[in-house]
């Protein structure tokens, strides 16, 4: 008896952080890339831009190859997967952007607090994953790129989250924080210039460690939504449309011979940059001996943009094509989630809200429908997926995903696509397959009746 005791007192005593997270929830850290294109990561076939620790993060758990936003741009697909639902069920189903940008103008202030980048958001009845998690014991900070509305009463804090350190609207300069120089930098519910001059994702990076010194110790929630590789939004043409990073990752990559290429160097240098935070918050992760019971979700928000490699898709961000929704996805949870596996299995962005639900032992809030599903039993192989269907819709423009087939309409094209044969949607089947393009026209008008049926929210729909 006494030998046993000892033994019981040795490991106790030895080990208490394995014995604590025996006890505890998972923690959940969800990363979101801005724009990154569906082959600019190593782990998925990159031969010129470096991520090596986005690589590592591949090789400890699962890369999903079929793996979809709910909307081919970044507003609607950021309030998609917090909610848990399409674009078009919770009301943010397009741009929270002013008309005036990459023109120069400066908006004057008066003329910004009344314009609609300033006053929209997402509706304040839509429950966030942060609210889901705070309900029940979790710490939630938020570090990076919002873009759910700027006015109090749509930000972070109101939201579920404990802490908030970024800015709310759809693009900055890196360093000043400017949105074509308008101060768009916040701290908590407070605008703030102090750390003006800065580079954003070292920001971002900082309050993250930040968060995770403080925080340790108890179940937590993370959302890191970087806006690398996000075109820079300043007032100086000559940076405009360019992807900002620090001198010391400029270096790690040849000059450009050509205006393109030059560019194309700005954006890798930034996805390097991020990688390199990303390595940093892995790496507190297993300081503090929680990295084994910690959920990690990283995906870009949508598909690349001018500057990226979609490869082998086709289109880019704004399109409906597998360009512009389909992105890379890593999901590593050891002892649920495979490592150095690869899923091809159909899944979406709106699995993430019960997916982390599911981790932290929570149920889903009452009263809400949700479009997805829990995916940790797909990955870890106990099931096929449940998605046979996705379906996207912006400004007239319509896709759908039905099992294997895809069907869009839109103003850069239409077609009928088998994907296992042609994933890079280069051989349109409509004429051979008629009967298939009826079938999902018909699925596509039976999912916009149901979100016209589903009760209305703000901030486009009249109600």
């Amino acid at each position: 008896m006494r030998a046993y005791l000892f033994i019981v007192c040795f490991w106790a005593l030895l080990s208490p952080a394995l014995l604590y997270a025996a006890d505890r929830p998972a923690n959940v850290v969800l990363i979101v890339s801005d724009d990154q294109g569906y082959h600019d990561l190593g782990s998925f076939g990159a031969q010129d831009v470096k991520t090596p620790h986005l690589d590592q993060l591949a090789s400890e758990g699962t890369r999903l190859t079929s793996f979809y936003v709910a909307w081919n741009a970044c507003t609607p697909s950021r309030a998609s997967f917090l909610t848990g639902r399409y674009p078009q069920r919770n009301g943010t189903y397009d741009m929270i952007r002013n008309d005036r940008v990459d023109d120069g103008y400066l908006y004057p202030p008066e003329e910004y607090a009344v314009s609609p980048e300033h006053i929209l958001g997402t509706d304040v009845r839509e429950v966030f994953l942060s609210s889901a998690l705070a309900k029940n014991g979790y710490r939630c900070g938020c570090y990076g790129k919002w873009d759910g509305g700027q006015l109090r009463r749509f930000l972070p804090l109101q939201r579920g989250f404990d802490d908030f350190y970024g800015f709310c609207n759809t693009g900055i300069d890196y360093f000043t924080h400017e949105r074509y120089g308008v101060p768009s930098m916040f701290t908590g519910n407070q605008p703030t210039t102090a750390d003006k001059g800065t580079y954003a994702t070292t920001l971002f990076r900082d309050h993250v460690l930040q968060f995770i010194d403080q925080n340790h110790d108890r179940p937590f929630f993370l959302y890191i939504p970087f806006n690398a590789p996000h075109g820079a939004s300043s007032l100086d043409p000559e940076i405009r449309g360019t992807v900002q990073a620090s001198p010391e990752y400029l270096q790690q990559y040849p000059e450009g011979d050509d205006k393109r290429s030059q560019r194309r160097r700005g954006y890798m240098a930034a996805v390097t940059e991020m990688d390199a935070a990303i390595g940093m918050i892995m790496a507190r992760l297993d300081q503090y001996e929680i990295a084994d019971d910690t959920l990690v979700i990283f995906f870009s928000d949508n598909g690349g943009s001018g500057l990226a490699n979609n490869a082998p898709l086709q289109g880019r961000k704004s399109t409906m094509w597998e360009g512009g929704n389909r992105v890379p996805c890593i999901v590593r949870w050891p002892g649920h989630v495979p490592a150095g596996q690869v899923s091809d299995a159909f899944l979406t962005s709106l699995e993430v809200f019960p997916t982390a639900c599911a981790a932290a032992g929570v149920a889903l809030p009452e009263g809400v429908i949700y479009d997805g599903f829990n995916m940790q039993p797909v990955l870890s192989g106990q099931i096929d997926s449940p998605r046979t269907k996705m379906f996207w819709e912006r400004r007239g423009e319509v896709a759908a995903r039905v099992g294997d087939w895809k069907w869009l309409d839109s103003k850069r094209g239409k077609g009928l696509y088998y994907l296992p044969d042609d994933i890079g949607e280069k051989n349109d089947l409509s004429q051979k397959h008629p009967e298939k393009v009826e079938q999902l026209k018909r699925e596509i008008a039976n999912w916009q009746a149901e979100m016209e049926a589903a009760e209305p929210r703000g901030p486009f729909r009249n109600y």
